[in-house]
C-alpha cells in the first residue's frame, strides 16, 4: 500500500541539554511515558528532563567502570522508576526511584504527562539529588563488558549481552512489584563473536497474531553480533530458549537492531539492523499461507518450520522461522552505522555513526519482495537529497558533522515536552549522543 511521504525532512539543532558532560557519552534512552532521558557516560547515568532540557537526577556509585547501556523497566505506576544499567565491569545494575507525587499530581517526575495532557503548564519540576536513586541489585555472570540491556514488553524478562559472546535472559521472580529478585533462565551462546545488542519484539497486534496457535512463546528476542549475523530466539514448549533463525547478509559487524515499533496491519513486526558495513537493512518474517496438515504432531504451515540455511543443531525442529531481507536502505554512510532508531509515530528511520552523519529515511510503500544487493542499492542512490532504493525507502534529510569532528554513538526519536514544542507529548524530535559529551536535540520538520 502506498504511503504519503514529504519530499524532504529538515533537521535543525535545538539548544543542547545542560550541563555538558565533557566526556564520551554512549547512549540516551527516553522513558516510555515520562519526559525523562537517561544518558550513559563514564561510571554514571545522567537523567535529563525533556521539559527543561536540563539535568533531573543522576545515578552513580554502582559500577566500577563505564556504564555502556541502560533500559527503563516498563509498566510501573506513576511515582516509581526502575532503570537497569550495563557496564564495562561485566555487571548489570538495578536502580529504583520512589517518590510520591506532589498534591495536585504534579511531582518531580511530572506525573501529569502520563495522563496525556499536552496543555502548557508552568514548570514544577524539582532538582533531585543522587540520593533519590537507590542501587538495589547487581546481576553478575558475564565474563566481559555488557554491551546492551533490554526488557521484554511486560518487564518479566531482561536480556543482557556481552563481549563474552553470550546472551543472558533473566526473569523477575520478585513476589512484590518493588521486590528485586531476578534469576537466570537461559544463557545463549551460539554467536561466534562479541554480541553488540539485544532487542525484544514490542507488544503489538502483529506479534500476537503471528504467534497464536504456535509452539513458541509470544516473547521474541533478537541479538546482533560481531560475527556479522543476527539471531532470533524464542522459548519453546519445554521452557527452553532456542535459536529459531539466523539472519545473514551484513558484511561486517552488526552494531544493533530494533523491531518495528508499530505496524499498520496485523503482520509480524519487521526487524531493522545496522552494521559496520555502512548499511541499514529491513528483515521480514515469512509466513506461508497453506492448509494445515499434521506432520510429527505439528502444523506443516507453521512458519517456524520453514527451511533455512545454516541452522545450528540446537534448533528445535518445530521452531524455525524464515526471515528475509526485504530492504536495504539507500546508502548514505561512508563508515560504520553505530545507531538507528525507528519512529513509532511517523515510521521514519534515523541513523548515525562513525562518519558523524545523521540521516532520516522514509518508506513510500510496503515491502513485498526481497531486497536487491547492497551494491545494486548504492548504484541507484546518487546524491543524498534524491536517494531512494528499489524497496520503497528514500532519504529525506541529512545533517553532516552533527557533533563536529566527533563520532556520534547513538540516535533516538523521543517526544518533545520543552517550551518550544507546539504539541507537547505528541511532537517528536531526534536526540543524538556523541564522543564530545554533548546531548543534542534536533527538530524535524516535513518540507
Amino acid at each position: 500500500m502506498a504511503s504519503s511521504l514529504p519530499s524532504s525532512v529538515s533537521v535543525t539543532p535545538l539548544p543542547p541539554f545542560k550541563p555538558d558532560l565533557y566526556q564520551r557519552a554512549w547512549s540516551s534512552i527516553p522513558h516510555p511515558t515520562l519526559p525523562l532521558l537517561a544518558t550513559c557516560h563514564a561510571k554514571a547515568v545522567t537523567v535529563f528532563s525533556l521539559s527543561t532540557l536540563t539535568k533531573h537526577s543522576s545515578l552513580s556509585g554502582g559500577h566500577t567502570r563505564s556504564v555502556r547501556c541502560a533500559a527503563w523497566k516498563p509498566g510501573l505506576p506513576p511515582g516509581k522508576l526502575c532503570l537497569v544499567t550495563g557496564s564495562f565491569d561485566a555487571t548489570a545494575g538495578l536502580w529504583r526511584w520512589e517518590k510520591e507525587a506532589d498534591e495536585g499530581g504534579e511531582g518531580s517526575m511530572e506525573v501529569d504527562v502520563t495522563k496525556g495532557s499536552n496543555a502548557s503548564r508552568p514548570d514544577t519540576e524539582k532538582d533531585a539529588s543522587d540520593d533519590d536513586w537507590e542501587f538495589t541489585l547487581v546481576l553478575e555472570g558475564h565474563e566481559n563488558e555488557i554491551k546492551s540491556v533490554s526488557f521484554s514488553p511486560s518487564g518479566q524478562y531482561l536480556a543482557t549481552c556481552s563481549r563474552d559472546k553470550t546472551v543472558w535472559i533473566w526473569e523477575d521472580v520478585g513476589a512484590a512489584e518493588d521486590e528485586d529478585e531476578w534469576e537466570t533462565v537461559a544463557v545463549l551462546s551460539e554467536h561466534d563473536g562479541d554480541i553488540k545488542a539485544v532487542a525484544w519484539c514490542p507488544d503489538v497486534p502483529g506479534r500476537n497474531k503471528a504467534s497464536s496457535n504456535r509452539h513458541g512463546s509470544l516473547d521474541v528476542l533478537a541479538s546482533a553480533s560481531y560475527d556479522n549475523t543476527v539471531r532470533i530466539w524464542r522459548e519453546d514448549g519445554d521452557g527452553e530458549w532456542v535459536c529459531v533463525s539466523v539472519l545473514e547478509g551484513h558484511e561486517e559487524t552488526v552494531w544493533g537492531l530494533q523491531f518495528e515499533p508499530r505496524t499498520d496491519n496485523e503482520r509480524f513486526p519487521r526487524l531493522m539492523t545496522f552494521s559496520a558495513d555502512g548499511t541499514v537493512r529491513i528483515w521480514t518474517l515469512q509466513v506461508e499461507e497453506e492448509e494445515p496438515t499434521v506432520e510429527d504432531g505439528r502444523d506443516a504451515n507453521n512458519p517456524f518450520r520453514s527451511a533455512m540455511s545454516g541452522i545450528p543443531n540446537t534448533m528445535r525442529r518445530g521452531l524455525r522461522e524464515d526471515w528475509v531481507c526485504t530492504a536495504v536502505l539507500p546508502k548514505a554512510h561512508t563508515r560504520a552505522v553505530y545507531s538507528a532508531s525507528w519512529s513509532s509515530d511517523s515510521g521514519l528511520i534515523a541513523s548515525t555513526g562513525s562518519d558523524g552523519l545523521i540521516v532520516v529515511y522514509g518508506e513510500e510503500k510496503d515491502v513485498t519482495k526481497p531486497a536487491s544487493s547492497a551494491e545494486e542499492q548504492s548504484k541507484e542512490t546518487g546524491d543524498h537529497g534524491n536517494a531512494r532504493s528499489r524497496d520503497g525507502w528514500r532519504i529525506l534529510g541529512t545533517v553532516a558533522n552533527g557533533h563536529g569532528a566527533y563520532e556520534i554513538n547513538h540516535v533516538t526519536w523521543c517526544k518533545r515536552y520543552d517550551a518550544g514544542a507546539e504539541q507537547k507529548g505528541t511532537e517528536e524530535m531526534l536526540v543524538t549522543t556523541g564522543d564530545d559529551g554533548v546531548i543534542r536535540p534536533w527538530q524535524t520538520r516535513a518540507d
